[in-house]
């Protein structure tokens, strides 16, 4: 236990040792060794750190924006520099594969650079004469500060990339609550925030319990939040800082479903099925759990989804052999185990069973092998449910109709994927389906940071969603101007009415 590393909290720009008397283990999911302690922040530590970005705001909000974004084009360079050490760092705290702790931290620099865009992103609008002789001006500015609730499963991408960079390049301050199982990503991303030239408080970093989260929430300088996780904390997060006057954006929960037709090319389906349900372990909120299938191929598609889920090399995440690393915790792992019980419960069938892998040398890790379930029915709440692990379900149907009902019956909404060559299909689908990211023979359908993720109903609360234009519209506050100037000695006698127009006062 000696060697197990404290972690700081970040305020103001400096790293603090919290006064708090409770640790949060943060773990290697691939050996199940402790490998750091994180604070449970005090409700003051969490008061300072708000503090300290309020203190920051004014001084950097009117920095002007192509002088903010500099510091935003230093630290992209710096993350790639320190791209492989960003990357092992992930990859122990988290669980992820080599390549996709790699690709986590690269989704950090592409809303890096689309925040780097900034100056034209927030530029207003403008209408000279929009009534005689008066000229309206549209501007947008920061609010001041925000927070940022970030989950375990993405630790670069999410807190630095959907969070960060847009908040702070509009001219914003940032609190993230960072997450307890995975903090050190962002706080390794923090330091080389400083070392890019970011001024003290402009972000800054705590991991506190649910009690100090409230806090955040109800806090009269805290401006909006931005939380991923659970769709039941989500709700609960968005409608108590609604209520307290705060911008909510809420990315919750999904069950996302793929439609597999007749006329789909098997093989090329097959292999993007097995890297979009099995990827990352499963935990992945744009995960595909689900594969809705017709009848008519269904046999020979889950024939070839097992053939490749067998052949994923199952071993420590930081390995870069590896296919498929651990879940985030041993509290995890049981949970999944639990799900596919369940679901064998339920009536599935059993295709493929991942609940007894052992890696050599690594027997303590967190590991659950790919698992394939079929004939799973309406009902079962195995395939309604978000289970956060490599669990794949099968649901067999007898055509596009039946399959496009099945999927919209379902509350979450956050992607959906058709795979077909049917250009009506396609349509069809694109038009119909509830899912909020859509994929056409696209396994895992996450636009670039310049469109906005953007799940639906149950997926997400709020108006606007990360990243894009949404994302710009979120971190920053409309004002429009309207101006007339009077020429000397004219105007005398006159008075404007409530929508501009003019009036002579005799």
């Amino acid at each position: 236990m000696g060697n197990i590393k404290k972690l700081q909290y970040f305020a103001g720009g400096k790293w603090l040792t919290s006064e708090t008397s409770r640790y949060m283990d943060v773990y290697n999911s691939s050996t199940g060794e402790i490998i750091a302690q994180t604070p449970g922040c005090t409700a003051a530590e969490v008061e300072s750190a708000v503090a300290a970005a309020k203190t920051a705001f004014p001084l950097w909000s009117s920095t002007p924006v192509l002088k903010r974004v500099q510091v935003l084009y230093k630290l992209r360079d710096l993350i790639i520099v320190h791209l492989d050490e960003l990357t092992e760092l992930l990859c122990r705290e988290n669980g992820k594969s080599w390549d996709e702790g790699r690709g986590d931290i690269m989704k950090v620099i592409e809303p890096i650079e689309l925040a780097c865009g900034a100056p034209t992103l927030i530029m207003g609008e403008s209408l000279m004469d929009a009534s005689g002789g008066v000229d309206t001006t549209l501007y947008r500015e920061p609010l001041g500060v925000f927070v940022g609730m970030a989950p375990f499963n993405f630790p670069g991408m999410i807190p630095m990339g959907w969070m960060a960079p847009l908040c702070i390049a509009t001219g914003n301050t940032f609190v993230l609550k960072a997450a307890s199982l995975t903090p050190m990503t962002s706080m390794r991303i923090a330091e080389l925030m400083q070392e890019a030239g970011l001024p003290d408080g402009v972000v800054n970093i705590v991991t506190c319990n649910r009690d100090a989260v409230n806090i955040l929430l109800e806090h009269p300088d805290v401006k909006g939040v931005s939380f991923v996780g659970s769709t039941s904390v989500g709700r609960d997060i968005y409608s108590r800082a609604a209520k307290n006057g705060k911008r909510v954006q809420a990315l919750c929960e999904a069950k996302n479903h793929a439609l597999v037709l007749e006329d789909a090319i098997l093989d090329q389906t097959a292999r993007g099925i097995v890297n979009s349900s099995f990827g990352c372990a499963g935990e992945r909120c744009m995960a595909l759990p689900v594969v809705v299938v017709q009848e008519s191929v269904a046999d020979e598609l889950i024939a070839l989804v097992t053939q490749y889920a067998r052949e994923l090399r199952i071993g420590p995440a930081y390995e870069k052999t590896t296919d498929l690393g651990p879940v985030i915790s041993a509290e995890h792992k049981k949970s999944v185990l639990a799900w596919i019980d369940k679901g064998l419960a339920e009536g599935a069938k059993l295709v493929l069973d991942g609940r007894n892998v052992s890696v050599p040398g690594y027997e303590k890790g967190f590991y659950v092998g790919p698992t394939i379930l079929d004939q799973v029915k309406p009902g079962m709440s195995i395939g309604d449910i978000e289970i956060f692990g490599p669990v794949l379900c099968f649901k067999r149907v007898k055509n596009f109709e039946e399959g496009l009902a099945l999927m919209n019956a379902n509350p979450f909404a956050n992607g959906s994927v058709i795979f077909t060559q049917s250009g009506y299909y396609s349509r069809e689908f694109v038009r119909r389906t509830d899912g909020g990211m859509v994929g056409v023979n696209v396994g895992i359908p996450v636009p670039v940071g310049l469109f906005p993720f953007a799940g639906h109903k149950l997926s997400f609360f709020g108006d606007l969603h990360v990243l894009g234009k949404d994302g710009v519209k979120f971190f920053t506050e409309t004002k429009c101007v309207t101006t007339r100037w009077f020429k000397p000695g004219e105007g005398a006698g006159k008075v404007d009415t409530w929508d501009g127009a003019v009036i002579n006062r005799s």
